[in-house]
């Protein structure tokens, strides 16, 4: 008889155990607490704006997302759904330059050579950088390797770069360190840093791209993987259910089912997969007689940050300053919060920015993302926008939707103990905050969700 696995939780780590326990030839059952799939990584309900019109050419996402080369099992798992990943993702190289051109990118000549190689190019190339800048960050990278990009847990990355000049400080690893962790670089573990570098910068991309290439989303992420697993969840005969808030897991003997409860039906399973939130599974663990406690006080104990991206469309008084649709913003606080801009227009294949005459600029819909973000949307979008008219050139705009997800990250801090996958004989959790080496990404969920399946399946 085929294993019953019920999966809590219809994100991204959800959806991957969905797929892999199924794949495995177990019964699947998946939740979801929400109305829509997804998790943290979804599209968004349309919001009417009077200053923005109601034909939108591309669906909002809960925040820009960026990924790289170096997802291999997302971009595997996509790929065994039946999406072509080059009509969803734009591959771009390695580029973190600023709108006055200064910063690290890896040149065009560059891009072919094997790693590091091609990493040394970006760096003995950055633009504004001294000699002394370029030779103090490849020292530190020669350094990093020599040690097998290890350091002491109590490390943050303030404490692994206290030597570097300021403007490699400024231009690479802070906006790095934002970008992957989503925690200040005074805050973040060092550890955790090394190891998105390693494995970015060194490791095997997923086929035809490079580890350290960015794959930035020309589409809206419902239809990447939740639209692409769920056609192929429904095929398979897996049991689907949207608006299914998990109020209570019970287990009435030591190897007999699963039994979970939601406000109108009741669910057994052989095998459960807690997909959900840290929070939501402390609160449904604590409803077992013996409740893993330490487990639930590791998982009370993450702290989270979010990401607010304000999503605009206007003017840009000056051409966009870069080839590609990314580009680096100089940020300070409240009072410049973004790091990074994107230009969805270009992202968006098939579709010609216009470009009227009588304004001497560029029509552009963009994302300008705050990582990090510690404040209130009004606060936010207004110093966003500032920042980008005097960054970009934009004038006359148009806030199509401002967004901030407050727990889109924990905070990736040095020494930080995170909850395992396992928790009890045939209960186990999937999800980009458990204990593992990388930061909250869509690869760390979707690792997890196909870890979390593969032990149901072999259990």
């Amino acid at each position: 008889m085929n294993r019953r696995v019920l999966i809590v939780g219809g994100g991204w780590a959800g959806l991957a155990a969905a797929v892999r326990a199924s794949e495995r030839g177990c019964r699947v059952t998946l939740l979801e607490a929400a109305r829509v799939w997804g998790g943290r990584a979804r599209a968004l309900e349309p919001t009417p704006s009077p200053d923005c019109p109601p034909d939108l050419p591309m669906p909002l996402d809960n925040g820009q997302h960026i990924l790289i080369g170096a997802y291999t099992q997302t971009l595997g798992l996509l790929q065994r759904l039946g999406l072509y990943l080059p009509d969803h993702l734009h591959a771009m190289p390695l580029d973190l330059r600023f709108a006055d051109g200064s910063g690290l990118a890896t040149p065009d000549w560059a891009q072919r050579w094997p790693a590091p190689l091609d990493t040394v190019a970006a760096i003995a190339c950055a633009r504004g950088w001294s000699g002394r800048d370029r030779a103090a960050l490849l020292m530190a990278a020669v350094r990093w390797r020599m040690r097998g990009f290890a350091c002491l847990p109590s490390e943050s990355v303030a404490d692994l770069c206290a030597g570097l000049p300021q403007r490699v400080w400024q231009d690479f690893i802070e906006p790095l360190c934002v970008a992957a962790l989503n925690t200040p670089a005074q805050q973040a573990s060092a550890q955790v840093f090394l190891t998105v570098l390693r494995d970015a910068l060194l490791g095997a991309g997923h086929p035809p791209w490079r580890a350290s290439q960015l794959l930035l989303p020309r589409t809206c992420l419902g239809d990447m993987l939740p639209l692409a697993a769920l056609r192929w969840l429904t095929h398979q005969g897996a049991e689907l259910h949207l608006g299914q808030r998990a109020l209570g897991l019970e287990r009435s003997a030591t190897n007999g089912p699963w039994r979970l409860h939601s406000a109108s039906a009741a669910y057994e399973a052989d095998r459960v997969i807690l997909a959900c939130p840290a929070t939501e599974a402390a609160r449904l663990l604590r409803t077992l007689p013996e409740a893993p406690a330490q487990w639930i006080a590791q998982a009370a104990a993450l702290q989270h940050t979010a990401i607010g991206t304000v999503y605009v469309a206007g003017w840009l008084r000056q051409p966009w300053p870069s080839a590609h649709p990314m580009l680096a913003l100089r940020s300070s606080g409240s009072a410049s919060p973004a790091q990074f801009a994107f230009r969805r227009d270009w992202l968006q294949a098939g579709r010609a920015a216009a470009t009227p005459a009588e304004t001497g600029g560029a029509w552009a819909e963009l994302a300008l993302v705050a990582s990090a973000c510690d404040t209130d949307k009004a606060t936010l979008q207004a110093a966003v926008l500032d920042q980008a008219r005097q960054a970009l050139g934009l004038h006359g705009e148009r806030v199509q939707q401002t967004v901030i997800e407050k727990r889109a990250t924990f905070a990736c801090t040095p020494g930080l103990q995170r909850p395992s996958a396992a928790i009890a004989p045939g209960l186990w959790a999937a999800g980009d905050y458990l204990h593992g080496p990388y930061p909250a990404t869509l690869e760390a969920a979707v690792r997890s969700g196909l870890q979390a399946a593969e032990h149901c399946a072999a259990a």
